[in-house]
C-alpha cells in the first residue's frame, strides 16, 4: 500500500492543475488542460507503479496491455476535453439545447469509458491474477475520481449561467 507521505504527494500532484486552471480564459484553459493531461499520464504511471508493486513477471505482461488501454482512454479523453472546452467557451450564456447536447455527449463518453474498462478487465484477467487486476481497476477508478474532482473544481458551476431566456418550459415539468 501507499504510505501517508506518498499519498499526500500524489494528492498534491493531482490537485495542482486545478488551482492553475481555475482563473483562466477559454483559450488559456485549453492549453492548460493539454499540459495537465500530459502530466497526469506520466503521474498515473508513477502512481500505478508505486501502488501496484508488480512482480517482474506481472509487470512484463501488465505494461504492454496498459499502454494500449491508456492509448484508447486518451481518445475518449479527447472527446471529453472537447465538451469541456465547448462548455468554457459558451459559459455563461449556454442555452438549454447546448447544455442538453453537452450532457448527452458526456454521458456517451462515460458509457464508452465503462465499456473500454470492461474490455480491458477481460484482457488483463487472461494474463494476470484476478486480485492484481481488481486492485489495478480500483486504483484506476480512484485516479479517475481525483481527476474528475480536479476538472470539476476548475469549471464554473452551471448554476451561475444566464438564467433569463434560456429555459425551456418543457424541461421544467
Amino acid at each position: 500500500m501507499i504510505g501517508k507521505p506518498a499519498f499526500f504527494v500524489i494528492t498534491l500532484m493531482l490537485l495542482t492543475p486545478s488551482i492553475v486552471c481555475r482563473a483562466q480564459s477559454a483559450p488559456a484553459l485549453a492549453s492548460t488542460i493539454e499540459v495537465a493531461r500530459a502530466d497526469m499520464r506520466a503521474d498515473r504511471i508513477t502512481i500505478i507503479s508505486a501502488a501496484m508493486e508488480f512482480s517482474d513477471k506481472d509487470a512484463d505482461v501488465f505494461w504492454p496491455i496498459y499502454r494500449k488501454y491508456e492509448q484508447e482512454r486518451s481518445v475518449l479523453g479527447d472527446r471529453r476535453v472537447a465538451v469541456i472546452k465547448q462548455y468554457t467557451e459558451k459559459y455563461p450564456t449556454i442555452t438549454d439545447a447546448e447544455a442538453k447536447a453537452m450532457a448527452e455527449r458526456m454521458f456517451d463518453c462515460e458509457a464508452r469509458l465503462a465499456a473500454l474498462k470492461k474490455s480491458y478487465f477481460k484482457k488483463f484477467n487472461k494474463v494476470l491474477p484476478g486480485l492484481v487486476v481488481t486492485k489495478f481497476f480500483q486504483l484506476d477508478h480512484r485516479l479517475d475520481l481525483a481527476v474528475d474532482m480536479q476538472v470539476e473544481s476548475s469549471l464554473p458551476p452551471l448554476t451561475q449561467a444566464q438564467k433569463d431566456g434560456n429555459r425551456n418550459p418543457e424541461s421544467i415539468r
